[in-house]
């Protein structure tokens, strides 16, 4: 059975290399033959549908080129994730358009007003809407980015203001900040509709609890509640294989977000699950 496992191609750091090798190897395991492509070897015209290329019956699209993932798809190459879920964990206000539609918890969020490039954000009378409905402080989220690098807390309008401003004509969310939950959450691993690992980050030093930015984690057993929410975030996005972050709310669990292609090493160096063995064997049996 041949395969691509598809890339960034200006993603090059060597945590990156460990999970695309970690997937190679499990496909392996079950006969496949798995080539690394880079999204700029699959350079094409458009008209040409992929034509000169040998393309393979299916892909693991390791990475949110969501045109690209789209126009494989049409050629016919049946793509884990689709490029339909991809775009709706990519984009961090399209996903909760989503759960809100499936009904599961979130933050209270606000969208921000759409900007261009040539006038930025050159009025705040969003922000008193905004202020009548959350208290500070407030969570300052761009709808796209990674690893919490474009999270921030406002902790007053001054410093809101602020925020926004650096951000500039991009978008992003306003978001009730969830104090229960500060400094932690779960990341829960989902596979085929079926949760295969959880960790519990934390961080005392900052209200995110990313890995990247200094948190810690250790081993968690989740409650039936938070798994059901998991799996159920999993499945109104119509993921094969995600990362879900569920906060630790009030009145019981939420979703924070959603990641389409989750940086697993750090769950298996934390649970000894390796999540690419489960993501293979998901592959297979939908093959089949």
């Amino acid at each position: 059975m041949k395969s691509w496992l598809i890339v960034n191609s200006f993603v090059n750091s060597e945590k990156f290399l460990e999970i695309y090798e970690l997937i190679r190897e499990q496909a392996v395991k079950h006969g496949i033959e798995m080539e690394i492509k880079r999204t700029d070897e699959l350079m094409c015209d458009v008209l040409s549908d992929f034509r000169d290329f040998d393309l393979p019956p299916f892909a693991i699209f390791w990475d949110k080129d969501i045109l690209l993932a789209r126009r494989l798809e049409e050629a016919g190459v049946r793509l884990f994730n689709p490029a339909s879920a991809i775009e709706a964990c990519d984009n961090k206000a399209l996903t909760y358009l989503y759960l809100k539609k499936a009904n599961i918890p979130f933050p209270k969020t606000f969208f921000s007003p759409k900007a261009f490039s040539g006038t930025g954000i050159n009025s705040l009378v969003f922000l008193d809407a905004v202020e009548k409905s959350l208290d500070y402080p407030i969570v300052i989220k761009e709808d796209y980015g990674s690893f919490g690098f474009q999270v921030h807390l406002a902790k007053d309008r001054k410093d809101a203001e602020k925020i926004i401003k650096d951000i500039g004509y991009r978008p992003f969310l306003l978001q009730e900040f969830i104090e229960e939950s500060s400094g932690h959450d779960v990341r829960v691993n989902v596979v085929g509709g079926k949760v295969v690992s959880s960790m519990l980050r934390y961080n005392p030093s900052d209200f995110r609890s990313n890995i990247t930015n200094g948190g810690s984690m250790k081993k968690y057993e989740l409650d039936e509640a938070q798994e059901a929410l998991a799996v159920a975030a999993s499945n109104c996005l119509d993921l094969d294989f995600c990362g879900v972050d569920v906060l630790f709310g009030k009145n019981g669990p939420m979703i924070c977000e959603v990641n389409s292609n989750p940086h697993f090493r750090s769950s298996l160096d934390c649970t000894g699950v390796n999540m690419a063995k489960f993501v293979l064997e998901h592959i297979v049996s939908s093959q089949r």
